[in-house]
């Protein structure tokens, strides 16, 4: 269902799904929503490696451990070697882990407490590591052995399973709490959780497979209601695409783009923007730059126009020719650089704001409502006056927090871009992207898009997919490292035409 797919909830509203779920699932205690939970990571965990024998399971203090202990129990059923460490006393465990506890017992079924010295290393000879520590509830950063376990799994050559979220991981925010679990797969319950495909989240879940436990559909409604913000995933196949184009279509129809940059030494920024605008649809495509520039772009791609421009004048006509402007790929900060967004201000026109224009915006902040900001985390936090630090250890909140300063759509690059408003994160894209030119690339798209007819939220949210998307296809062909912001082009061109 669309809710479960697609929508990302805080750790509350997960919380508040689990205690709706367990209240109309199996009598309303809870036990047979967990074991419901337990056979599902136990499953996918024998579909992902089946020729495992021998498994250490590692166990908390809350429903996350009584998920570990069905797996365990599952696991020794059928003749595993389900081994478990525990960092809490299972005595102590209340409700449906207790329950879950005690019927891994019954069936053999013996924890061991952990401690960081052990004359028995089972996660050192494990096929599997499953991670069943913290789950949704961590508040703070892990310390004492919490932390020491977190590292002795992370160190074993094993593949690890984390239940629910990587302990150490956030929901939230998707920020590291001091360490967290390296999975290569995580399976989450009922609801997916927004800090799984953010910020430090994408180096620690690996796979992530939702599993809905068969939680009936009204109970996502009423948490829904009451959802102040809330997200939700950006997946390709979800997001509209542009319509047909019809036979007597001209250039006219499909919007010019004004490309405003290629500063001194900077002109290549400039170019890989404007060709991906063409290639991603737009009509016309014009870069203004500085005049010693204009050969150089014509001769890199002879499709652009390109226009050298001194002072406001200039500025003047070429805005008011443009359906969309891109400002900032190559801009620099001087004083060329300051005329030429003060005069697109000025006019207002639908814009992508990107890059040096950013930063000169952040020196003197005005509102513009109809422009898509691309900020990257330093020149967010620049933008909001903070550090980059604290753009890191909450992106949700920083990209809000944009978007209420600024008026515009916001798309807060980087692992697991977000879109605001609407709140949406980006799953794809890879490392392969951190190289110069891909923030470039990204705005001509956008500009492209909304050059074509598409409002600026609507394009941000298609532009950050196909941007990511024709990064991952780049990657499959030839591999992450090595790759260049160009030669996401043929595969733009492809996307935007499925």
């Amino acid at each position: 269902m669309e809710q479960t797919a697609n929508t990302l909830y805080s750790a509350a509203d997960t919380r508040a799904l689990d205690r709706l779920a367990a209240g109309r699932i199996g009598g309303g205690g809870g036990d047979e929503l967990m074991r419901r939970a337990g056979r599902a990571a136990y499953r996918r965990l024998r579909e992902r490696w089946p020729r495992a024998r021998r498994l250490c399971v590692f166990c908390g203090a809350g429903n996350n451990a009584g998920d570990g202990y069905v797996i365990a129990r599952l696991a020794r059923g059928d003749g595993l070697d389900a081994y478990v460490y525990c960092l809490a006393d299972p005595a102590a465990l209340k409700g449906a882990a207790a329950s879950a506890f005690q019927a891994a017992a019954a069936a053999g079924v013996e924890p061991r407490r952990w401690t960081a010295v052990l004359s028995d290393d089972a996660a050192g000879r494990a096929d599997v590591i499953v991670d069943a520590l913290l789950g949704t509830g961590l508040a703070r950063e892990l310390q004492g052995q919490w932390k020491d376990a977190v590292e002795r799994i992370n160190a074993a050559s094993a593949p690890v399973l984390a239940v629910d979220i990587p302990s150490g991981i956030d929901a939230d925010t998707g920020r590291r709490q001091g360490a967290a679990v390296r999975a290569e797969l995580t399976v989450s319950f009922i609801g997916l959780k927004k800090g799984l495909f953010t910020a430090d989240a994408p180096d620690h879940c690996g796979e992530i497979v939702l599993e809905d436990l068969d939680t009936p559909a009204d109970i996502y409604a009423q948490v829904e209601d009451q959802v102040e913000t809330q997200a939700r995933l950006l997946r390709g196949d979800a997001i509209p695409a542009l319509p047909p184009r019809p036979r007597t279509a001209h250039k006219g129809d499909h919007g010019h783009v004004l490309i405003i940059g290629g500063n001194d030494g900077m002109a290549g920024a400039a170019i890989l923007a404007g060709r991906a605008a063409l290639r991603v649809g737009a009509g016309l495509v014009t870069v203004a730059t500085r005049p010693r520039h204009v050969t150089a772009v014509v001769a890199a791609q002879a499709e652009l126009m390109a226009r050298g421009i001194e002072n406001g004048a200039d500025h003047d006509a070429l805005l008011s020719r443009a359906t969309v402007v891109v400002i900032g790929p190559g801009l620099g900060q001087d004083e060329w650089a300051r005329e030429a967004l003060a005069k697109t201000v000025e006019k207002r026109p639908p814009a992508v704001i990107d890059a040096d224009a950013l930063n000169l915006l952040a020196q003197e902040p005005t509102s513009y409502e109809n422009a898509v900001f691309t900020p990257h985390p330093a020149e967010a936090a620049r933008l909001l006056g903070v550090s980059t630090q604290e753009v890191m250890d909450d992106r949700f909140k920083a990209a809000g927090q944009l978007h209420e300063r600024y008026a515009g759509v916001v798309v807060l690059k980087g692992a697991g871009t977000i879109i605001a408003p609407p709140l949406a994160v980006c799953p794809n894209g890879n490392p392969g992207m951190a190289t110069a030119g891909m923030g470039d690339v990204l705005s001509g798209v956008i500009a492209a898009l909304i050059a074509q007819g598409l409002s600026p939220a609507a394009a941000a949210q298609l532009g950050v997919s196909l941007h990511a998307r024709a990064a991952d296809a780049d990657a499959r062909e030839h591999g992450e490292r090595g790759m260049r912001a160009g030669d996401l082009s043929p595969h733009l061109r492809r996307l935007v035409n499925v």
